[in-house]
């Protein structure tokens, strides 16, 4: 078994997410390490928070802002934010970011209010 994993980000498959829409790379039942998503904000992300999961936040184009606990933080190009576990979050605006989930992503550790 190999010791690498490639993804082209642009020919996956987007799926639909509380932030708008993702392309998942990594997300495979034998993988529980991290995962990389190239996800687009193009309308206000639903306010959400994570029991288990860190994730780091990558702007790559566009302008907003972003909800940590009730504040506002300004977002553009190669902003990088960490969001750790219990952070009510959400991203404002029309953003395309490089999301790391750590560990990889599992939709059930995906919390509302």
């Amino acid at each position: 078994m190999a010791r690498y994993r490639i993804a082209q980000l642009d020919e996956t498959p987007p799926v639909d997410c509380p932030c708008g829409q993702a392309r998942r790379a990594f997300a495979e039942p034998d993988n529980d390490l991290a995962t990389v998503h190239l996800t687009d904000i193009s309308a206000d992300s639903r306010a959400h928070y994570h029991k288990r999961m860190t994730e780091v936040y990558v702007v790559l184009e566009g302008e907003g802002t972003i909800e940590l606990d009730g504040k506002e933080f300004p977002l553009r190009p190669l902003t990088s934010v960490m969001i750790h576990p219990g952070c009510r979050h959400r991203a404002v605006g029309n953003l395309r970011i490089l999301n790391i989930p750590i560990p990889a992503f599992d939709p059930a550790d995906e919390h509302f209010d």
